[in-house]
């Protein structure tokens, strides 16, 4: 016992010997820094072909990455402890802001989901995909975990409010989306499996009571032109269409950057934002795609690893939500302008031309550091 002891001893001296590192002192993640540095970079390539050269919208995108990385850098800085206190407060903050979005918020083809401050206009449903796993991980924390009947009860009311809310916009897929990243917390607390099977079971018996009685006109336009897009092919089927054509024109080495002419001659819609990966598939090809495939994937990596590591049960609920959070961007992004989903306007993440949802992502990414940080100052 007396070796052991002993040997702890020395071990804890080696330890405190042991000067951190910069980003060890800036409570940064280096695997993570430099992947989405890289896949910041890629992007900037990328949305500068589909800009058509545009340096003013190259401009625009450096900008929005100068405030989302000191975004990061400050949410890296906080305690989790910080934001375990100041979770219900935060999402208050964001469910006021919905509220506010119907009563003050400014139209855009044709929906009611921005505020206006004057010099920058956002979307408080982007801020909400954030203020959702920080809540419902804050109120597990305090409740337990695996979870009991009322406090699962309790986060699925927290979860469904903004959800809501989000709705009314209407944006249906960023409801989907913020719901999303609530769920993927309650999943991650270990939810008995008995609540899933009864959950998929009343979503399967729900979905047509919501063709007939929630989705709107145009929702239900884009479920059917999914299944059909030749169907309205000058309307509603334009978009996936050209995506398509884009992405296999292609092939797999690409007409060349700055080579396409799906995006150049206008032929492809939202090419600097949702469809934004198939410019990237017509001009480097299927190799583009697959090398910033392996980007992604070598992100939603590192943050199931620093998930892992976390020291507490909130650490490990809050990054395992960020993370499936990003992946599900990812994915619906991607499906979307292949055709196998419908097309719900989200931007293809820290690629597409946009501000809102780039502070939001790098601000979960500041959170998600934060937690490999606590890591660090726990075990030195």
């Amino acid at each position: 016992m007396a070796e052991y002891d002993r040997y702890l001893a020395q071990d804890s001296r080696g330890d405190f010997k042991r000067r951190n590192s910069i980003l060890e002192a800036l409570h940064l993640d280096g695997w993570l820094l430099l992947l989405l540095g890289t896949l910041i970079s890629f992007g900037l390539f990328v949305l500068f072909s589909a800009s058509d050269g545009s340096q003013d919208a190259l401009v625009r995108q450096l900008r929005n990455f100068g405030i989302a990385t000191a975004v990061m850098l400050g949410a890296s800085q906080i305690r989790l402890t910080t934001y375990y206190r100041w979770a219900p407060l935060f999402y208050v903050a964001a469910l006021l802001l919905l509220v506010a979005v119907p009563l003050f918020g400014v139209g855009a083809k044709g929906a009611q989901r921005w505020l206006s401050l004057g010099v920058i206009r956002f979307q408080p449903s982007e801020l909400m995909k954030l203020a959702m796993p920080l809540m419902v991980a804050s109120w597990f924390s305090r409740y337990g975990i695996p979870p009991r009947p009322w406090p699962l009860l309790g986060a699925l009311l927290i979860i469904a409010l903004p959800a809501a809310l989000i709705v009314i916009q209407p944006d249906l897929g960023t409801s989907l989306l913020v719901a999303a990243s609530g769920l993927f917390v309650v999943f991650m607390a270990g939810v008995s499996w008995w609540y899933i099977t009864g959950a998929v079971a009343l979503f399967l018996m729900s979905a047509w009571p919501a063709w007939l009685f929630l989705l709107k006109d145009y929702q239900k336009q884009r479920i059917l032109t999914l299944l059909d897009p030749e169907s309205d092919k000058l309307g509603a089927g334009w978009n996936i269409i050209q995506s398509k054509t884009a992405i296999g024109s292609g092939g797999w080495p690409g007409k060349g950057w700055l080579s396409g002419t799906q995006s150049h001659l206008d032929f492809l819609p939202e090419s600097q934002t949702d469809f934004i990966i198939a410019v990237l598939a017509e001009e480097l090809g299927l190799r583009g795609v697959v090398l910033l495939l392996a980007i992604y994937a070598l992100i939603i990596i590192r943050g199931f690893t620093i998930s892992v590591q976390a020291q507490t049960g909130f650490g490990r609920l809050l990054a395992s939500s960020i993370t499936l959070t990003f992946f599900v961007y990812v994915f619906v992004n991607m499906g979307m302008v292949a055709g196998i989903l419908p097309v719900v306007g989200v931007p293809l993440p820290l690629v597409s031309a946009g501000g809102t949802s780039i502070v939001t992502l790098m601000l979960g990414f500041g959170v998600l550091m934060a937690v490999s940080a606590e890591k660090r100052v726990i075990t030195q």
